[in-house]
């Protein structure tokens, strides 16, 4: 089985320590809150996300950066340019503040990079803020796809910004859009992944980021079938998860092999040759 890992993250090798070590002390919120404790698989570099590929036979790897300042995007998006390869892909950033954000977007589509990773809890805005539509649509324009991420996360407060509803409403105003709404479209809010997106849009994507030991496999099996495999993609969330904990999840649900085969790696090669 080939496998393409569409949810990873590194750092740039010389801020790599420090953004593990920050990240590593939000991620132990979700220990107090009695979510199962997080401990990353890797050093948080490229070099260290190609030995867990390789670990887990992983044949290509998706990273997903985050700008969590406007200031970040340029050198974030070189970075992520730079660093690609024969296994190595990645997204581009933008934040929703910048006064740049149609330049940069065009200018992340001339890198060759793939699609455009949101984060509301680092970046601080609801997804479907009417003053993102004209962003989406740029970004549909130029053929690229959003990423986000879904549901809850260390950081969230007692309200979560990036709700399966939130991605409903974007799959509407801007049903050109290719989305991809991350952790099986809302961490810890997969009823209202049920309710809201499930088997609604074909312009919606999910991910399994980081899904072991969040969902039980009889609801995650529901929401495949519902949603449809072939709109489904393989993720792991590395570092923050280990990407065979989510193969062994998604071989544990009673998929045939057609389907097991989709999400592994057959819709990501798909969904990048639409771009």
């Amino acid at each position: 089985m080939m496998y393409f890992d569409f949810h990873t993250h590194a750092f740039i090798d010389a801020l790599a320590e420090r953004a593990m070590i920050s990240l590593k002390h939000t991620a132990e919120i979700s220990e107090k809150a009695d979510i199962r404790e997080i401990s990353p698989c890797t050093d948080g570099t490229i070099s260290g996300l190609k030995k867990i590929m390789k670990k887990c036979g992983i044949n290509k790897s998706m990273i997903l950066p985050v700008a969590t300042k406007p200031s970040q995007q340029m050198t974030i998006n070189n970075w992520a340019a730079e660093v690609m390869d024969d296994s190595i892909y990645s997204c581009g950033t933008v934040h929703p503040d910048a006064d740049d954000i149609f330049q940069e977007l065009k200018r992340i589509k001339s890198l060759g990079l793939y699609g455009i990773k949101f984060h509301s809890e680092y970046q601080h805005f609801r997804p479907d803020e009417e003053r993102m539509i004209p962003v989406y649509r740029k970004i549909a324009e130029l053929g690229l796809f959003a990423v986000f991420h879904g549901g809850w996360d260390p950081l969230s407060s007692t309200e979560i910004l990036a709700t399966p509803k939130s991605f409903a409403n974007i799959a509407k105003k801007v049903p050109e859009l290719m989305i991809i709404a991350a952790h099986l479209g809302g961490m810890l809010l997969f009823d209202d992944v049920e309710k809201y997106i499930a088997g609604k849009f074909d312009n919606i994507y999910l991910d399994t980021g980081m899904l072991s030991g969040y969902i039980s496999k009889e609801q995650m099996f529901r929401i495949i079938k519902n949603h449809g495999a072939d709109r489904v993609l393989f993720g792991s969330d590395a570092p923050w998860d280990n990407p065979q904990n989510e193969i062994d999840l998604i071989n544990s649900l009673p998929l045939d092999s057609e389907e097991k085969e989709k999400i592994f790696y057959k819709n990501a090669e798909e969904l990048l040759e639409k771009g």
